[in-house]
């Protein structure tokens, strides 16, 4: 197996823990946004952290290995090309959007586990918390910039 090889196996891994961990992300985003119970939305949203993990190590192989596969490529791509510039632009608009939203399910999760304890009903805070389209409009989009790296990566545009 050459350098290169090896480079883009570990840029491709990273994609799909990326990847698997957003789509398992939203999933569970999904689910809770379908239930009334505190405890439920709690349990839910609390398993995102687990995907989290995911994501953290794609984002890291991503950029590294990515980064590195360039300057390694017998096909002359640069970090002048527009697909390559895009898709660093879009990573960086996805891991922002992605922890600044995050950091907003965090604190409805909170206020899920606290209305559990109490006696598990859904208080109307909770249930504008779950629907809040700032949060929603955050994690979409990064998401939907997750996806249009993955075509950037597939495509190369330009190439």
């Amino acid at each position: 197996m050459s350098k290169y090889e090896t480079l883009l196996f570990l840029h491709v891994t990273g994609a799909f823990l990326l990847l698997g961990g957003s789509v398992t992300a939203a999933v569970l985003n999904v689910s809770a946004l379908r239930r009334e119970r505190p405890s439920e939305i709690a349990l839910l949203l609390g398993l995102v952290r687990f995907a989290v993990y995911a994501i953290y190590a794609g984002v890291l192989l991503t950029i590294v290995f990515g980064l590195w596969l360039v300057r390694a490529s017998p096909w002359g791509y640069g970090y002048g090309d527009a697909w390559v510039v895009a898709a660093l632009v879009l990573w960086v608009y996805a891991n922002a959007v992605g922890g600044l939203g995050g950091r907003r399910e965090d604190e409805t999760r909170r206020l899920a586990e606290s209305l559990a304890a109490e006696g598990d009903a859904l208080s109307a805070e909770l249930h504008a918390r779950m629907r809040d389209p700032v949060t929603l409009a955050l994690e979409y989009s990064g998401g939907a910039a997750i996806v249009a790296i993955l075509a950037l990566m597939i495509w190369k545009p330009g190439a």
